[in-house]
């Protein structure tokens, strides 16, 4: 069964979360002892233990052994939250909807990123227990005010996680709003399948299952190109180590220094459906994730902003790419970028998506 355990956390130093006392830490177990836990601050996913090929349990999420960790993190690495109310980047914090401008924080270079200074990844969520498919789950929920950030609209959101019997993570997001709204919620954990703090990831091997992407400028804006992978080193349609082409001599790679891309999932079925987007594989310990989603992209990051001065809760540094991240997405800058899938929600509507993180070992 998949069980409840509510930690109350204790503050350790002054902080600046009016409500912290409300913050706790849930812990959803398997039948095989496999577990994650997520606190509701931020609806970060603190950690995920799971077997590797030898039955031995290791965390492979990438954070912090205290909430204090995670409000005064360092360079905002954003490890295991849900980022919102629009993840990835908007253009020069600027875009027009209805005829209407609006501003957003410019907190990433010129541009905005992950929902400004007070994203969804810094604020304390209602959680409760419910269900998923019939199945027990943890429901996180946040009212986003009208003008929060500078976004239109009150948007009531809610994520659900589900920690099942083989492994897997089921993360569905779902949202309304009262006024039409950009919105592009994603799941920010950090993985290294050896282990967290274990060293980098460069020796995973990544399959993509993506024919294009979006190349972006300097300022890691898409360009509104969808690129052919072919013949570049942004072509993981066959498993490769993420670390065989990372120093190619490549402008995209130079722009991101390294990986920080978004991929256009090739879907078999009707937009929306749910689609094998990316599988990954460490060979010391056999750990494989799969990651499936209804969402048209996926941001593949290395961690190249890590270099060493962020200790995790093994208290190890955590090493330049020492994590890597898969953001199921819509594509970056989508508010303005008009060939891209729309990323406006309106009143009427229902925002509702799907991720499944699946790990298992060979």
């Amino acid at each position: 069964m998949i069980g409840y355990l509510v930690v109350p956390v204790v503050a350790q130093s002054p902080m600046q979360v009016e409500d912290f006392d409300s913050i706790e830490l849930y812990t959803l177990e398997n039948e095989n002892g496999a577990k994650v836990q997520i606190t509701n601050f931020g609806a970060i996913v603190t950690s995920i233990v799971v077997p590797d090929r030898d039955g031995n349990l290791g965390d492979v999420a990438l954070g912090y052994d205290s909430v204090e960790g995670y409000i005064n993190a360092v360079d905002k690495p954003y490890f295991g939250a849900v980022v919102g109310r629009y993840g990835n980047r908007i253009a020069n914090g600027e875009f027009t909807l209805n005829g209407e401008t609006y501003s957003l924080a410019t907190n990433n270079g010129p541009n905005h990123l992950h929902g400004g200074v007070i994203g969804f990844d810094k604020v304390v969520w209602d959680a409760v227990p419910t269900s998923l498919n019939g199945k027990p789950a943890l429901k996180m929920t946040y009212l986003a005010k009208d003008g929060e950030e500078g976004y239109p609209g009150n948007l009531s959101v809610a994520v659900t996680y589900q920690w099942t019997d083989k492994n897997e993570l089921i993360v569905r997001y779902e949202a309304t709003t009262d006024k039409a709204t950009p919105i592009n919620l994603t799941q920010h954990t950090y993985f290294n399948l050896a282990g967290e703090g274990n060293g980098n990831i460069l020796d995973h091997e990544l399959t993509l299952f993506a024919s294009k992407f979006t190349p972006v400028d300097s300022t890691l804006i898409p360009t509104g190109e969808l690129r052919d992978v072919e013949g570049t080193p942004f072509d993981f349609r066959q498993a490769k180590t993420i670390g065989r082409d990372i120093e190619v001599d490549n402008e995209q790679l130079e722009f991101g220094m390294g990986y920080d891309h978004n991929f256009v999932i090739d879907h078999s079925g009707e937009p929306g459906a749910m689609q094998l987007a990316a599988r990954v594989s460490e060979p010391t310990s056999g750990r494989v994730m799969e990651v499936r989603t209804t969402e048209p992209g996926i941001q593949f990051y290395c961690g190249n902003f890590l270099d060493g001065r962020l200790k995790g809760k093994s208290g190890k540094p955590y090493v330049h790419r020492g994590g890597f991240c898969l953001e199921t997405q819509h594509f970056p800058d989508s508010p303005n970028q008009p060939t891209f899938p729309s990323a406006i929600l309106k009143p009427g509507e229902k925002y509702d998506t799907t991720t499944v993180f699946r790990f298992s070992a060979k």
